[in-house]
């Protein structure tokens, strides 16, 4: 789920209008709708600090796209696929971390790191070595 679609749905189970929430994180109503829309995303790091804090989730929910890769991943690929993507892009985040990067910048550098490792997993099965079964061994 992206960022502006779980924030949508945290301000609707609140019951509260885009006005309302943009008021509760010191942004305005306007920055609230174009987050909903995937227009863009939080400027401050303290605006996602204020969000997890009003909505009661860990901000590592409203930070991360990935949920859905994530499962695309395993039904593809397995279970050790996907905690090997789960690595991945924990370490590609931990690249961030007191870094001036803006989100929008993070994020296009991780939907990259995920397409990648997508095309990867594509060419390895594509090329990969297969056991060979047993009227194949003698």
């Amino acid at each position: 789920m992206k960022f502006g679609e779980k924030v949508r749905q945290l301000r609707k189970e609140k019951k509260l209008s885009q006005a309302e929430l943009g008021k509760a994180v010191g942004v305005s109503g306007r920055s609230v709708a174009a987050w909903e829309t995937g227009n863009t995303y939080p400027r401050y790091q303290e605006t996602y600090d204020q969000l997890a804090r009003l909505f009661n989730v860990d901000i590592n929910y409203l930070r991360t796209e990935n949920e859905s890769f994530m499962e695309d991943v395993r039904q593809k690929y397995g279970g050790r696929a996907q905690q090997q993507a789960r690595t991945l892009l924990e370490q590609a985040n931990e690249l961030f971390a007191g870094g001036e990067l803006s989100e929008e910048d993070k994020l296009a550098f991780l939907t990259e790191m995920q397409q990648l490792f997508l095309d990867a997993k594509k060419r390895a099965q594509k090329y990969g070595v297969r056991k060979p079964d047993a009227t194949e061994r003698n």
